[in-house]
């Protein structure tokens, strides 16, 4: 009931100098994004300051910005480069689509060439000439097709392998086009040669 002051004072000192440890910020722990070099830094600030001043201006800067984006895909297809390639090349199920079609021969490359002969042929006046133009006519369809359904099968089969969980809609249709094309006139450019393993 009697307490002593000594005692008192003892019981109640520790709640009086135990303060909570204050808590900094330690300078090596990570603070979740990277700090940005000053030229960036500064280029932001600019860019967020050089606000267009009318519509015309904003309409001037969209144009230009798109002429750099179109010459920076032209590069890309040219080049190969992934990084700028417009979104329908855009990936490794269609560069790998884009491989299997260039390293082999495709009759349907020839189809245009063999046209104009084919047209020429139908335009002489020998009536023996114009059946010869139409049958040629004929057997170079019919080559196309089954060239082009082979060629749909083993890219059907060897995208199964390589890429099992990659979404692969459409890249078999794009590599289908992609042989009607001439092979130097295709685009992106063809990155393998002939007979090269994709």
């Amino acid at each position: 009931m009697f307490r002593s002051r000594s005692k008192d004072g003892q019981a109640t000192s520790p709640q009086v100098t135990e303060a909570e440890p204050r808590q900094t910020r330690d300078p090596q722990a990570p603070k979740g994004r990277p700090t940005p070099k000053r030229s960036e830094a500064q280029s932001q600030r600019r860019s967020v300051a050089k606000v267009p001043k009318s519509r015309k201006e904003a309409a001037k800067r969209q144009r230009e910005a798109r002429r750099t984006d179109m010459a920076r895909q032209r590069e890309a297809l040219a080049s190969g480069d992934e990084r700028y390639l417009p979104a329908r090349d855009k990936g490794p199920v269609r560069r790998y689509a884009r491989d299997f079609v260039d390293s082999r021969w495709c009759v349907a490359e020839f189809f245009l060439p063999i046209a104009v002969i084919i047209l020429v042929l139908s335009m002489m006046p020998s009536l023996q000439l114009k059946n010869i133009s139409l049958l040629l006519w004929l057997f170079v369809i019919v080559l196309i097709v089954v060239d082009s359904v082979l060629i749909v099968f083993r890219l059907k089969k060897a995208l199964r392998e390589r890429f099992p969980d990659e979404p692969k809609r459409g890249a078999v249709a794009y590599a289908v086009m992609r042989t009607l094309q001439m092979r130097r006139m295709r685009l992106p450019k063809p990155q393998v040669a002939r007979g090269e393993k994709p």
